[in-house]
């Protein structure tokens, strides 16, 4: 298995497990929280399909990549994305992320710049801030999170269950777009994931993007389904139009925040076509 070393931890190094398919043009793929790179499964085959070259891998403290005690930070992921890209050599990349993994790709071209991007795809994002603030007051009071903390420190596989039925819609969704099989898959790598990432990567999403959106100077596409319960998109998707120089969206009815697997073909249909 292909690993990217990112860092050092005491006496072992801190490595991202990555999967390098196909040749052409390279996406990068970035999971959101709390799975891996297996998050994709719907997207892959269609870009290797279409002649890219694609590429996902696992955050730090997922999946199979090393579960360091520190560096859950977005300055700290955009330099493991940042090596990566080195470690590959890999130019004219479009960066998509999902939820957390939309984080990576705001705060990278934002601190690094785009000489190696080409475009960048935002599918249910977490830009440009969450957290509720004298001069961001439409956003979520802090004691919100700080109760997802406590929940995930007090019994992680509780918290994780209850995320995961808001990611999915499992209410809404279960038996028809979300099988049980996918749900268990999803619960596994969850669970799987440290518990210092767990309750750690819940204080990332009050980071504060606002410095990072103008300095993307590369077209940006945001997917988003207008049903999504853990980012809603009033909060976060809707109000980067204008922040971004060169953006278009697209808004999925009644999509969930897992729409990269519920409304699969959509968000492949908005990618492709982005990307073409």
């Amino acid at each position: 298995m292909p690993y990217a070393k990112v860092g050092q931890e005491n006496s072992g190094p801190i490595e991202l497990y990555y999967e390098d398919y196909g040749s052409g043009a390279p996406v990068v793929l970035i999971h959101g929280y709390p799975l891996s790179g297996r998050a994709w499964d719907k997207q892959v085959p269609v870009l290797l399909d279409d002649g890219r070259r694609v590429i996902t891998y696992d955050r730090r403290g997922s999946g199979n990549s090393s579960k360091p005690a520190t560096g859950y930070d977005y300055d700290t992921f955009a330099s493991d994305l940042n090596a990566l890209l080195e470690t590959l050599d890999l130019r004219d990349v479009v960066l998509v992320g999902h939820s957390m993994g939309t984080g990576e790709v705001t705060r990278y071209l934002g601190k690094y710049g785009s000489r190696r991007v080409a475009k960048g795809v935002l599918v249910s994002p977490i830009p440009p801030f969450l957290l509720q603030a004298p001069d961001n007051p439409d956003g979520v009071p802090a004691s919100l999170f700080d109760g997802f903390v406590q929940q995930a420190r007090n019994d992680t596989p509780a918290w994780m269950t209850t995320f995961l039925d808001n990611f999915y819609n499992m209410d809404k969704f279960r038996g028809t777009l979300v099988s049980n099989e996918a749900y268990q898959v999803s619960w596994n790598l969850a669970t799987s994931m440290s518990a210092v990432a767990a309750v750690a990567c819940i204080t990332t999403w009050e980071t504060d993007f606002r410095a990072d959106l103008p300095k993307i100077d590369v077209p940006m596409l945001v997917i988003q389904g207008d049903a999504d319960r853990v980012l809603p998109y009033p909060k976060t998707g809707e109000r980067l139009n204008g922040m971004i120089k060169d953006l278009q969206s697209v808004v999925i009815d009644d999509g969930p925040h897992a729409i990269a697997w519920t409304h699969a073909d959509q968000v492949n249909s908005a990618l492709l076509k982005f990307l073409a």
